[in-house]
């Protein structure tokens, strides 16, 4: 039971530099977000929204970024702004304390600059656009992409827009629904598609579980769109306005993916459920332990207390636009300081070869030697790599078969050598009985243990049938020589 394995699945948003990208093995480099929105290319001015009171700043240049990106050796993954403005300068802001001086709060390195809201919680009425923004339309967009000289590999249709009136709730302070966010994601993909013949579009860039079934407008939008969820129309509203352009105008369904569970006391019961929170990517069984889990219903979608996030939307997929693959340009761990951050990481990286993801890129820029960073490493870093096709691993153990405390993977190479990874996310040591693997010399890589994030790797020797001791929280790398 071979699959193969994206190597796009071991990408990051925003890498620091050409080493991070090499240590780590990056394989695509994401440049999105909420700035990216507001990104004035002719100018390299941008916007922060509601992230930092709603300021102008300077933004570094995508052609610059994407050459040295790429010239590292990543695939790169560009957001293009799909709204009505961008950023007009680097100084500008939208709330000034001298117009609006009861505002919640002000930037502390700037106290003229607000954040647009009213200490009872209301928003603040916009100024003009024309007061930080610059118009924006798909003519100017189509300028800067031809102009490119340096080609991204993957093209966003901006960042999230659904949640825009709060996001950017001084450039478009009207909800979005299903009707608007369609019309920008098709006019986007066409004018996308003629500038960059050769670039695959991804969308719709939906930023949470919610967002996937519904907009900001509410169920009345789903009801006047005949009860269909958000996600499962709009790939059937985009195979319709592919069929009539006659060229495919989306590649990849694009999602965010951020935990809804709770695990911000990181103590000991947050650790384990951050641990076998990773469930929710694959498993039909697992009850998410969130408000998914717990509320009725907010779609018409089944098994919904479920996420089972992947095989979820690769059925969307197949049912709705066949050929379509699954990007998650975000993702987190929830904790990536700690040891079961870069433990849940390792599992994700896991499962999403496991399950065919055909590209992910995690949020943010995780930290090369933190614990997520090593993550990457165990996988991909310094030469190293997993595999190009997942492999089956029979596991007799009822105990670990849940994925609560075992992550186990394992692949084969174009040389035909195997590599496994497995991810102990238990407290206490794991002894394993393996079976049926070639015999010979092995590279041992793994991170984690009592000392969080010591990291080693030597070379051992392994017989057809041999044991292994995985030490508790502990991701361990073998890769036959």
């Amino acid at each position: 039971n071979q699959r193969p394995i994206n190597p796009h699945i071991y990408g990051v948003n925003f890498p620091t530099s050409a080493s991070y990208i090499e240590h780590l093995g990056v394989t695509i480099s994401r440049w999105g977000g909420n700035a990216e929105t507001a990104y004035n290319p002719f100018g390299d001015f941008t916007n922060a929204g509601n992230d930092w009171y709603f300021e102008n700043r300077g933004n570094d240049n995508a052609d610059s970024w994407i050459e040295w990106v790429e010239g590292a050796g990543s695939d790169t993954m560009v957001a293009i702004p799909a709204l009505d403005w961008v950023a007009k300068d680097s100084t500008s802001y939208s709330y000034p304390a001298t117009i609006y001086p009861n505002q919640e709060s002000f930037d502390p390195y700037n106290a003229n600059a607000g954040d647009g809201m009213y200490p009872n919680g209301s928003w603040v009425p916009p100024l003009p656009q024309t007061n930080v923004y610059t118009p924006w339309n798909m003519s100017l967009a189509s300028k800067w992409l031809t102009g490119l000289v340096h080609k991204p590999t993957i093209v966003t249709v901006d960042n999230e827009i659904e949640i825009a009136s709060s996001t950017h709730q001084d450039m478009h302070p009207s909800n979005i629904g299903y009707d608007e966010e369609l019309a920008r994601m098709v006019n986007t993909s066409v004018m996308a598609k003629a500038a960059l013949p050769n670039a695959l579009v991804a969308a719709p860039s939906t930023c949470a579980w919610w967002f996937y079934w519904t907009s900001v407008i509410g169920y009345t939008d789903n009801a006047a769109h005949n009860n269909i969820d958000w996600l499962p129309w709009f790939l059937g509203q985009m195979n319709t306005a592919s069929t009539k352009a006659g060229k495919r105008l989306l590649d990849y369904l694009d999602i965010h993916y951020y935990y809804a569970a709770d695990t911000s006391a990181n103590d000991a019961a947050a650790k384990a459920l951050r641990l076998r929170m990773s469930r929710s990517l694959w498993d039909p069984t697992y009850v998410d332990e969130s408000w998914i889990g717990t509320s009725t219903p907010q779609n018409h979608q089944g098994n919904p207390t479920c996420v089972w996030l992947i095989p979820r939307m690769q059925a969307l997929i197949a049912q709705n636009y066949p050929g379509t693959k699954l990007s998650i340009s975000e993702w987190s761990s929830t904790a990536d300081t700690d040891i079961t951050g870069g433990l849940l990481s390792a599992d994700v990286l896991g499962i999403y070869g496991v399950y065919g993801v055909d590209s992910a890129t995690y949020w943010a820029t995780p930290d090369e030697t933190g614990p997520v960073g090593l993550a990457y490493w165990l996988y991909n870093g310094y030469g190293t790599h997993f595999g190009n096709s997942s492999v089956q691993v029979n596991l007799q153990a009822p105990d670990y078969v849940n994925g609560n405390v075992l992550g186990y993977f394992a692949s084969i190479n174009a040389a035909k050598k195997i590599s496994i990874v497995i991810v102990n996310k238990d407290i206490k040591p794991i002894s394993l009985a393996v079976s049926n693997i070639p015999t010979g010399s092995y590279f041992i890589r793994h991170f984690g243990g009592e000392a969080g994030v010591a990291k080693w790797q030597t070379t051992t020797t392994f017989k057809q049938t041999d044991f292994i001791v995985v030490p508790a929280y502990t991701a361990l790398f073998m890769q036959q020589q």
